[in-house]
């Protein structure tokens, strides 16, 4: 660990990153319709950011009823599998390393996005609250709005659910991914099933915080039997506190943050996990993740541990000097930057991001962004 830099590659899952600058998942609603396929635009996106020692795609929904936001991609479709492939070519062909996030929201979704408009399915008939979804009302237009009221899943549908996640995971296999970022963040499908506040079941996925976890776990070795547990990452967004702040979505706060999270870190340990992300509380003048927490982290996993949220090389420099953190996410320094690594590296000034188009749209505020020169 020592002299370690963010320029300093990382051995993960038998391959090495060329560095620690990683892209994140960053949902940018650009996917082709219909279908959900990933397009041109998608592949240019991509490309341009192949210079990162790890690109994780956007939540990419692992069946139908897994999508929360319009023309967000799936995985779970020939013409997907298809679309994937031309952008993971692109970035083998620039020598980077991409791993599919899959995606579940659970209960975040709206009848509109759902097959037949149906109810969005959840652990428990909860309705999300503080959050809004995206739906389309027109082709190329949409509205945000309250998530509808889902239903509960029997026992029955979560054992297929995870058979959904193999499935996907087979998918992306076949799409030519290096690997699986599993999405059990920011309050979706997976962290409803670990959320007290969100699971109210009382078959052996709910109850005490073991059952709790047993979704997570039986998702984690469903993915891992295909892609081997190496090349699988888990992403957490373990909240201490929260915020009024309007956002279109955040995550849950357990009475126990500290004990829910390091546990499922152990968990994933076990299993052999290839890397554990963590989504920090990025609002304005959100507080820092209690230094005990991340120290009990790099206790609980071994294995290399990924930090994302208002990154700047500073601070990604202090966590790697202080052996806290291993690759760091930047979000959205990458969107407005796709040079980001050469431009860290170099002390470059940055592009400022255009807010206004970061979800939808075409080209503009997407692939439009100058490499520095």
């Amino acid at each position: 660990m020592k002299n370690n830099t963010l320029f300093s590659p990382l051995s993960l899952g038998g391959m090495t990153l060329r560095n620690r600058v990683i892209l994140p998942p960053l949902t940018r609603c650009r996917s082709e319709q219909p279908g959900n396929v990933p397009g041109p635009l998608m592949i240019e996106y991509y490309r341009q950011r192949a210079s990162a020692g790890l690109l994780i795609t956007e939540g990419t929904q692992i069946e139908p009823r897994g999508q929360g936001y319009a023309w967000t991609p799936g995985i779970h479709s020939d013409a997907q599998v298809e679309g994937w492939k031309k952008v993971t070519d692109t970035v083998h062909q620039q020598g980077g390393v991409i791993f599919c996030q899959l995606w579940h929201v659970g209960r975040v979704s709206h009848t509109s996005l759902q097959p037949n408009q149906q109810p969005p399915v959840a652990p428990s008939a909860i309705a999300a609250t503080n959050v809004r979804v995206f739906i389309e009302t027109a082709p190329g237009e949409g509205m945000l709005t309250a998530p509808s009221q889902p239903r509960e899943l029997s026992t029955a549908e979560v054992k297929e659910l995870i058979e959904l996640y193999r499935q996907a995971a087979i998918n992306a296999k076949r799409a030519g991914f290096d690997g699986v970022e599993l999405h059990a963040a920011n309050g979706y499908l997976i962290n409803q099933f670990i959320s007290e506040h969100t699971n109210q079941r009382t078959d052996e996925y709910g109850g005490s915080l073991t059952n709790r976890l047993r979704f997570l776990k039986e998702v984690t070795d469903a993915v891992s039997d295909v892609f081997g547990s190496q090349r699988v990452g888990v992403r957490f967004s373990p909240l201490f506190t929260t915020t009024e702040e309007d956002r279109v979505y955040l995550g849950l706060v357990e009475s126990d943050p500290h004990e829910t999270w390091t546990t499922a870190a152990r968990l994933l340990n076990d299993a052999g996990v290839g890397y554990l992300s963590i989504a920090e509380a990025d609002w304005n003048n959100s507080p820092e993740l209690p230094e005990e927490f991340r120290a009990a982290l790099r206790v609980a996993f071994r294995n290399p541990i990924m930090y994302a949220g208002r990154y700047t090389a500073e601070k990604a420099q202090r966590m790697l000097d202080n052996h806290l953190g291993d690759m760091f996410g930047f979000g959205r320094p990458f969107i407005a930057n796709p040079d980001l690594p050469a431009r860290l590296k170099n002390g470059f000034p940055l592009n400022a991001v255009d807010e206004s188009s970061m979800y939808g749209g075409g080209s503009n505020g997407y692939t439009d962004y100058p490499v520095y020169s």
